[in-house]
């Protein structure tokens, strides 16, 4: 005789599993990368930051100040590369560095809404009367990029870009491990796939 487990046993683990994915932020930064495919990523060992290492740009309140913002997260993006770039062929170059590495981060505001409408097909037969389209679902979401571009000889020959929405809620420890994340993300693209 073989057991069963109950289905509300198997619905409990489903629901334990969804809700452990989604606490963990394993989705929650969506990345993606370019690259030129005339160059050579093979014959790239070691990396060192440019005279500026990044610069951060503020589209969101006008009492935003990137300064401030930069002294901030820079140090955690600095540590998050430096960790992250052995692991791709990388080392930190003693002299001159076979790529160089900047950073960009762009905090705004992005938004979402339905209107009433929206999704019937436009076709008569449905006998629905026209009416003007008003708005009856808005939803305003902070969001953060960070770009990361690789340069050989002026030239960027490959940029990442992690995106993520940025909950106001959030503590420093928080943002800082979803720098972290961001970091480890856009780095896995690196080095590209011919």
């Amino acid at each position: 005789m073989t057991i069963q487990p109950s289905r509300g046993l198997i619905v409990l683990a489903i629901a334990a599993g969804v809700i452990a994915a989604v606490q963990s932020g394993t989705a929650a930064v969506k990345t993606r990368a370019d690259f030129d495919k005339a160059f050579d990523f093979r014959q790239m060992h070691t990396y060192g930051w440019s005279e500026k290492p990044g610069y951060v740009m503020v589209a969101r309140t006008p009492q935003d100040d990137p300064e401030a913002i930069q002294k901030v997260a820079e140090p955690y993006i600095l540590d998050a590369v430096k960790a992250e770039l052995p692991g791709r062929g990388l080392t930190a170059a003693t002299a001159a560095p076979d790529l160089t590495v900047t950073y960009y981060l762009l905090l705004t505001i992005g938004d979402s809404s339905q209107t009433m409408g929206q999704f019937l097909p436009p076709v008569a037969q449905w006998g629905i009367p026209p009416f003007a389209p008003s708005t009856t679902w808005i939803k305003v979401i902070p969001m953060g990029s960070l770009v990361l571009d690789l340069i050989s000889k002026g030239q960027v020959v490959w940029r990442g870009v992690g995106e993520a929405e940025i909950k106001a809620d959030l503590n420093l420890d928080k943002r800082a491990a979803l720098v972290r994340e961001a970091v480890r993300e856009i780095l896995k693209r690196y080095p590209p796939k011919k």
